[in-house]
């Protein structure tokens, strides 16, 4: 907890997002002071600690700050202290939360692809938030998927960036050795869209794109299944209508250029490359097809979870601190400042600030504004895990049957996660299950064979 950020000042507000250093009120003056503090020395651990429960608790009581601010104004802070006390064992609260101890590893690495879909992993370096809980935290670029994949599994990486559905592939075998993997946190939701090429900016309708050449990032993402969806609710066949290609990020928008491809289906920071660069235009927003969908996720062997459980715990309560950071809309034109680098994203600012605030060029000479089209919750819903695998088996990746429910609650640590969440003095959902629509269809994930029963194209088994 920042030094300044006292639960029972009511001369101030709590800030949501307090600095790592303990000078600052918030991740934001950190950031505009050149992150040049240091640490606050005499702040013990324990103190710390009490800060920190005390203020998870405030928040939990008093959710409008303007609330606690009357309360502790009306009866003082000593009084609504020993008042809060007698309701809540603080004490108790604070041993247990110091309990969890020192990381294990304070020193990690942690890969990622540079899209905006890892937003939260890669600020959480330059804003301070990996610092904020003890960590010292490399976040590594890498080239692609399966380069990504092979670091995590052969511990070159302690964590990485995944797109959310590669934890389930890593754990069931596909593509790789069967190696428990899990996603504590989702990165970012909605955020990608299809891009064509300027050529064909008169194909608006998706049955007329027979033959064409499209880019997915990997066969185990998110992008491969809304794109296998989109084209097959217009009545093409995915596998036989048109060629889909993986091709990592970075290059799709070289690929476009040179006419390799036709479009493709892409984080929103590689969509607005291609139209800054004008070589193509965005078709749709990805949250057209599915509103509130998943893209990415923070993933971590099972074996890491076990051989150092502190780290982490601080590593994913620095990605749900990161994540709910990147969730205000205030807070987005800082953040694309600071994932811009070229050792980040590598993407002008201008790119970065029109995914992310949603005020953007469309390619067709338009601008358009959509706050949502990218946002960041880090809660892992466990229907997101059953709805990828009704599409794992929809296209053939998966053979014979499965137990939906086991392997969603396996990888999406959703329990885990809530803890973390009430830990932070945020409110979790009370299930790890809902219902959502794709396309108009309602998903219902306590019937998953029979959304997959429901539709005419696929792979035959």
């Amino acid at each position: 907890m920042s030094t300044s950020d006292d639960p029972f000042d009511a001369d101030r507000a709590l800030a949501r997002s307090p600095c790592a250093c303990g000078l600052h009120r918030t991740a934001a003056e950190h950031a505009a002071r050149t992150l040049r503090c240091e640490p606050v020395a005499d702040v013990s651990e324990e103190k710390r600690y009490e800060g920190i429960v005390a203020s998870a608790v405030m928040r939990a009581v008093f959710p409008q700050d303007i609330a606690r601010r009357a309360f502790l104004k009306s009866v003082g802070a000593a009084t609504a202290l020993a008042a809060l006390s007698q309701f809540f064992p603080l004490k108790t609260a604070t041993d247990a939360f110091a309990d969890a101890g020192p990381p294990e590893k304070k020193d990690l690495k942690v890969g990622f692809i540079p899209i905006t879909c890892a937003t939260p992993i890669v600020m959480a370096a330059p804003l301070g938030f990996y610092a904020k809980q003890g960590l010292n935290v490399e976040v590594v670029k890498t080239a692609g998927w399966a380069v990504i994949r092979d670091k995590t599994i052969n511990k070159e990486y302690d964590a990485a960036h995944m797109l959310a559905p590669m934890p389930i592939a890593i754990s069931l075998g596909l593509g790789a050795n069967a190696i428990p993997f899990t996603v504590p946190a989702i990165e970012n939701i909605n955020g990608q869209g299809i891009t064509l090429a300027m050529k064909h900016k008169d194909k608006r309708d998706p049955k007329d794109w027979k033959g064409m050449k499209f880019a997915i990032p990997f066969d185990y993402s998110m992008h491969n299944y809304l794109l296998r969806y989109y084209l097959a609710e217009h009545g093409l066949d995915p596998d036989t209508d048109v060629q889909l290609r993986s091709v990592p990020p970075p290059e799709m928008v070289a690929n476009l250029r040179a006419d390799n491809i036709d479009g493709f289906l892409a984080p929103d920071n590689i969509c607005q490359r291609a139209i800054y660069d004008g070589v193509g235009f965005l078709h749709i927003l990805s949250k057209e097809i599915w509103d509130g969908h998943p893209c990415c996720s923070f993933a971590a062997s099972r074996e890491f979870i076990t051989t150092a459980p502190n780290s982490f715990a601080a590593l994913t309560r620095a990605i749900v601190d990161a994540t709910g950071y990147a969730s205000r809309p205030e807070n987005r034109k800082q953040i694309a400042e600071a994932i811009a680098p070229a050792n980040y994203i590598n993407a002008p600012v201008t790119v970065l600030e029109q995914v992310l605030t949603g005020t953007y060029a469309d390619g067709l000479g338009g601008v358009k504004t959509d706050p949502k089209r990218v946002d960041f919750d880090p809660f892992p819903w466990q229907s997101f895990a059953v709805w990828m695998l009704t599409q794992m088996k929809r296209w053939g990746q998966i053979k014979g049957d499965v137990d939906y429910h086991a392997v969603a609650e396996q990888v999406y640590l959703a329990t885990d996660t809530k803890k973390v969440m009430v830990e932070m003095g945020l409110a979790p959902p009370a299930t790890s299950y809902k219902s959502f629509s794709v396309m108009g269809k309602t998903f219902d994930p306590a019937k998953p064979d029979d959304y997959l029963a429901s539709f005419k194209i696929r792979k035959s088994s």
